[in-house]
């Protein structure tokens, strides 16, 4: 093949802007903030384009003590603002009797989140839903005879109220130079533009003001010309359809590369509608903005859908490449429900039932604060945008010439490239999906049509995995203005340090190649010439690669550290470092979270060099047993489960506590430990069937519904779990309930035959933090 004669879908000619950038009042002569402004295509902080990244982070679903260490983890996963509901009913269940005291005191939670340099989104509502019983109004305000969400004005004394009580705990943080950027008006709400006008100025009256005014815009949603920034989501499955739905084509689109930005599947079922075919356009006065994409998945009792971190990593990569200026996460870390009874539920008018307690969501950050699988995934991507944002945020989307024909074409690559009018840009690949497997993409190469001349990347055609994300930088300068010139490379562009290298992620199974001028002089051990100007590192190993005598360098982290690269903030600037377990900076300081000593490495000039870090809390740590498995009793066997406990709109029901009580089996765990200062001692159950539930001298504390993954528990944010005073209970999952589950759990649930109920193990890990300077 030519480079000339590349099939249609990997040929692009980047164009540029469709509009001409402009300035909306928002942000601007409106609650203008120094340092901070709003265009159409991207926001602005301290004069430079700025691509945030928000998560969401709910305080009253996480313990006050664990608050510091999830907002370092949230920070160190490269996020920087966080997003939080702000719940009326956890505040306020009785009438004139609000509570912000503990864990409900949300201004102490903006105000640490401000200390440790994060923006905040408050989600105020007042219907915020979040899988909350009515939606998060208190019962007295849901048997209010008002109409609800609406310009009724006994349903706006209600609110005027309510924002008035958070406004004196909020007003003093909204103030200029505080950490709040937005505030989110209501929810989900769809059809009432002039509503949210009214609830915009209620808190504003109510000293609740921020220089960004937010509403979600899925499902087609009316929204109040130049009021608000519209704000979009992507789930690339969920519970808001069937057990026997399938995977619907609303979650299959979010893994291809399109300028639709619409989700009319976010809670549909709550309105009462199948999920369709996205049919409004954006409006491009705003910039294409996110506030929920799939950090994880609430587990419903019908569907119980797990993604994996591919699953969450594609769908953020797929709007990074659609054009996306702002990346925001639904969950970001998970959480516990604070009381019982506060879930949304079929008994409460919802078409699904939820667990009692767990919040997990499957995010990056889990409800014990145990990082999954898709922090990695994420933040290499954040470290990218923390990188290059600036550059990224001014470059427009271009679709290649042959896009793919549905969600059932896995023929064609699924790309698109940013890039600007000087020929600087990044091609952006995403070829994954779960459940339909993509196949190997045979004799691939891309061709882009830049200012200054074609490029045709790689080298020569390759076979792409299923399974690539890859952000390839075209024509980046690497070294500033006395540097070199890249012509492209095939590893994913992850950040820059303070010295100038250009840091690279290779790719499994892909040549990692860094294409220069051929007379650039390129030296680096490890490397091999397989063009002219273009030198090819293993792909798994990596290298550092010197150009132009050392005037620009190239680092190619290889492909078996991606899980374990890091790129956090220290004291010099930028650090790139390799650790298995979580970390996060504090002061000058790197800190790790870990059982034994962990091992970290952090790159010095040229080279990886161990980091010598020591235990937080010496003496509680060689005091403390570090754990291991918890010997388990059977004292009570399961009894027989029925194949339903209900159902309500065709969707089954979630049995009764009282029903799970009476038919699951009971064990008791032999000795969890106790609390020791300076360590968290960290429960996991592995398990199978229906429901699980945590007990605590027989009282429930922690739920689950059964999804095939493991389930971690905080033991020491539980009052008395230590000991012997902790018991499990599992209710078997009969083999014929209406109840959908990823494919390893229901390839278990086919193995057995009758029930499926187990304990597999239960274990104990301690944990204690170790610190090392980074100065």
């Amino acid at each position: 093949m030519s480079t000339s004669e590349v099939p249609a879908h990997l040929h692009v000619r980047p164009g540029g802007w469709s509009r001409p950038l402009t300035r909306p009042a928002m942000a601007n002569e409106e609650d203008a903030r120094p340092g901070l402004a709003l265009t159409s295509r991207y926001l602005e902080r301290d004069g430079r384009p700025w691509v945030p990244v928000s998560g969401e982070v709910h305080y009253a679903r996480i313990p006050r003590e664990r608050w510091r260490e999830r907002l370092q983890l949230v920070r160190s996963g490269g996020v920087d603002v966080v997003s939080t509901y702000v719940t009326w009913i956890h505040h306020e269940p009785e009438r004139g009797r609000a509570d912000f005291t503990g864990g409900l005191d949300v201004a102490a939670f903006v105000r640490l989140a401000g200390e440790l340099g994060l923006h905040v989104v408050l989600r105020v509502g007042p219907w915020v839903h979040g899988e909350v019983r009515n939606g998060g109004f208190p019962d007295w305000v849901q048997a209010a005879p008002v109409r609800h969400r609406t310009d009724d004005p006994a349903y706006l004394e209600l609110v005027r109220e309510w924002f008035g009580r958070l406004g004196e705990q909020l007003a003093e943080v909204c103030r200029p130079g505080g950490p709040v950027l937005a505030v989110q008006l209501d929810n989900e709400l769809y059809d009432q533009p002039d509503h949210l006008v009214t609830l915009k100025r209620l808190a504003r009256e109510a000293g609740i003001v921020a220089p960004l005014w937010t509403a979600t815009a899925w499902g087609g949603a009316q929204l109040p010309d130049g009021e608000v920034l519209p704000l979009y989501g992507g789930y690339g499955d969920g519970f808001w359809v069937d057990a026997d739905a399938g995977w619907h084509p609303a979650f299959r689109a979010h893994y291809l590369v399109s300028h639709t930005w619409d989700d009319p599947g976010i809670g549909a079922d709550v309105r009462g509608e199948e999920p369709a075919a996205a049919t409004v356009d954006r409006d491009e006065s705003w910039p294409p903005a996110t506030c929920e994409l799939g950090g994880g998945m609430a587990t419903a009792y019908h569907r119980r859908h797990a993604p994996t971190a591919l699953d969450v990593a594609t769908v953020a990569q797929t709007k990074l490449a659609a054009g996306s200026a702002w990346q925001g996460y639904y969950m970001y870390a998970g959480g516990t429900n604070p009381a019982a009874g506060l879930q949304e539920s079929q008994a409460t008018g919802y078409p699904n039932d939820v667990p009692t307690f767990d919040y997990d969501f499957h995010a990056p950050i889990g409800a014990a604060g145990v990082l999954a699988p898709s922090h990695a995934a994420l933040r290499v991507q954040h470290a990218f945008l923390a990188a290059f944002g600036d550059r990224l945020a001014t470059m427009p989307s271009t679709l290649p010439d042959e896009v793919p024909t549905g969600v059932d074409d896995a023929a064609r690559l699924r790309w698109a490239v940013r890039a600007d009018d000087d020929g600087t840009g990044f091609a952006l690949l995403a070829w994954h999906q779960p459940h339909v497997a993509l196949p190997l993409l045979r004799g691939v190469r891309l061709r882009v049509d830049l200012p200054g001349g074609p490029l045709v990347l790689p080298s020569s055609p390759v076979d792409v995995p299923p399974g690539t994300l890859a952000r390839w930088p075209l024509g980046l300068r690497v070294g500033g203005e006395a540097g070199v010139r890249l012509r492209w490379a095939t590893a994913s562009a992850l950040t820059e340090l303070g010295d100038g290298t250009l840091v690279l992620l290779a790719h499994d199974g892909l040549p990692a190649e860094v294409a220069v001028d051929a007379a650039v002089e390129a030296a680096g051990d490890g490397w091999t010439t397989v063009a002219p100007g273009v030198h090819r590192a293993d792909p798994r190993t990596g290298g550092l690669l010197a150009l132009a005598g050392g005037a620009a360098r190239v680092l190619v982290v290889g492909a078996s550290d991606a899980d374990r690269v890091w790129v956090v903030e220290g004291p010099a600037g930028r650090e790139l470092l390799l650790a298995d377990a979580p970390l996060w900076t504090d002061g000058d300081d790197v800190v790790v979270r870990s059982a034994d000593v962990p091992v970290v490495r952090r790159w010095v000039g040229d080279r990886w060099a161990a980091v010598d870090v020591a235990p937080d809390a010496p003496v509680a740590g060689e005091a403390a047993p570090s754990g291991g498995a918890v010997r388990t009793a059977c004292v009570r066997p399961a009894g027989d489960v029925p194949v339903s406990y209900g159902e309500a709109g065709g969707r089954a029901s979630a049995p009764t506590p009282e029903r799970v009580a009476a038919l699951a089996a009971e064990h008791r765990l032999a000795d969890v430990g106790t609390p020791v200062p300076g360590t968290v001692r960290l429960l996991r159950v592995d398990w199978a069937g229906d429901v699980a539930q945590l007990l605590v001298d027989g009282r429930v504390v922690a739920d689950r519904f059964g999804d095939g993954s493991p389930w971690h528990v905080d033991l020491d944010v539980l009052d008395g779990a230590e000991g012997d005073r902790v018991g499990v209970r599992v209710l078997p999952l009969h083999p014929d309930a209406r109840v959908w589950l990823p494919a390893d759990a229901a390839d278990r649930r086919r193995s057995v035959r009758g029930p499926l109920g187990a304990l597999d193990a239960v274990s104990v890990a301690r944990t204690t933090t170790w610190r090392a300077p980074l100065g």
